[in-house]
């Protein structure tokens, strides 16, 4: 086996035989990432009929590495993710407490991967609360590293909160905090060159797939110099591209409401991370819930990537064979048509689409299919791996 490398141009150099990283996850991780592996082993020895294979490196974050070595995400995960360059994780738990506030957002800064990639298109077989679905079939853009989740605030009453509202009041002549003595402050950092690189992120996959449509989304007429900026910013890179991107903006709120009435006129949409946070999850809905959502984790200048299941560890299905593998395999599908091996991600999503239109699903998806069959997650992954056999 061997590990992807970086070549001088910025592409992913990738062996036919590969090591890629991987994190089980906690709660129902235990369960949906071995069978994402089982179905993406068999989809890659079928498909490539041997010629090519992954071997998976288990890394340790969250629960398990606290147990086993007394911290949430060692340094050792974050250097392997770096070193493999690609690699895939399930859902991880939130830290109570003090420390890490977030894992996921500790590896997003930690290895700078500032684009959150989350394409959302509806399988066919797969009930929806809207009517046509199948109009939903965008790419949404959010950047990863900066906005609120930053994490720079200051707790209501604490002395921090104290020392920057006298800041705000002596130093910059603000007046405008309603009650400053039990107010708690967050900044909210909106860069240039964090704008600019997640749009051209944007603008380059669009030309890729064959789209030259992006939209920008923010809440630039209120935060005119933040998501003003981005705004700006984001037009400023799609000048760098002569004509062939065609680029709009629309305001988070109307966006919301659009992305109902009429989702088709949306490709590959970019937007900051709060409002993409938002926009990402209110997009899944419409085509099934959270649970089909698949997502990662990309900085395109470094060649580093993590995939990611979108949705929580959900402690109360754990153990029970109930927990739903589509959103950590949909990931595992977005790596390996990042990888070039789109081949074996075609037939996963081939096998997905004729399982569901059979209504063969996990209780989560089948209770609302007219013909809903639903079964544990073991014969489900078994389901999909003799249909791609």
């Amino acid at each position: 086996m061997a590990q992807i490398t970086l070549a001088a141009d910025g592409t992913l150099q990738v062996p036919q035989h590969v090591d890629i990283p991987f994190i089980t996850g906690d709660g129902i991780g235990a369960e949906i990432t071995p069978a994402m592996q089982q179905i993406v082993n068999k989809a890659v020895a079928t498909v490539y009929a041997g010629e090519r294979s992954i071997r998976w490196i288990e890394l340790m974050a969250g629960g398990m590495a606290y147990e086993k070595v007394g911290t949430y995400l060692p340094d050792e995960t974050m250097d392997a993710f770096a070193h493999y360059h690609v690699g895939i994780k399930g859902p991880l738990m939130t830290p109570v407490g003090g420390g890490i506030r977030s894992l996921n957002v500790a590896l997003r800064q930690g290895l700078d991967l500032y684009v959150c990639l989350r394409p959302v298109r509806w399988f066919r077989g797969i009930e929806s609360p809207v009517k046509h679905p199948e109009r939903v079939n965008m790419t949404i853009f959010r950047e990863n590293t900066e906005d609120i989740y930053a994490g720079i605030e200051w707790e209501a009453g604490s002395p921090e909160a104290k020392r920057f509202y006298n800041f705000l009041a002596g130093e910059m002549g603000v007046n405008k905090v309603r009650f400053p003595h039990t107010s708690a402050f967050g900044v909210k950092p909106v860069s240039e060159e964090g704008t600019k690189r997640l749009v051209r992120s944007a603008c380059l996959h669009a030309l890729r797939t064959g789209s030259s449509h992006v939209t920008l989304v923010h809440k630039g007429n209120i935060m005119k110099f933040t998501e003003g900026g981005f705004k700006k910013w984001g037009y400023e890179v799609a000048e760098e591209f002569g004509g062939r991107i065609r680029m709009d903006d629309c305001i988070a709120d109307a966006f919301l409401q659009n992305a109902l009435l009429k989702p088709e006129a949306y490709d590959v949409v970019a937007t900051l991370n709060l409002n993409g946070d938002y926009i990402s999850d209110m997009l899944a809905a419409q085509v099934g819930g959270i649970g089909i959502a698949p997502g990662a984790n990309i900085n395109y200048k470094e060649g580093r990537a993590i995939f990611e299941a979108t949705h929580g560890t959900a402690p109360d299905l754990a153990g029970q064979d109930k927990a739903n593998p589509c959103s950590i395999l949909l990931s595992a599908v977005m790596l390996l048509e990042h990888i070039g091996w789109t081949e074996a991600g075609r037939a996963i999503t081939d096998a997905l689409e004729a399982t569901f239109a059979e209504g063969i699903a996990t209780a989560d998806l089948a209770r609302f299919m007219d013909n809903g069959q639903a079964v544990g997650t073991k014969a489900f992954t078994q389901a999909l791996i003799a249909r791609i056999g």
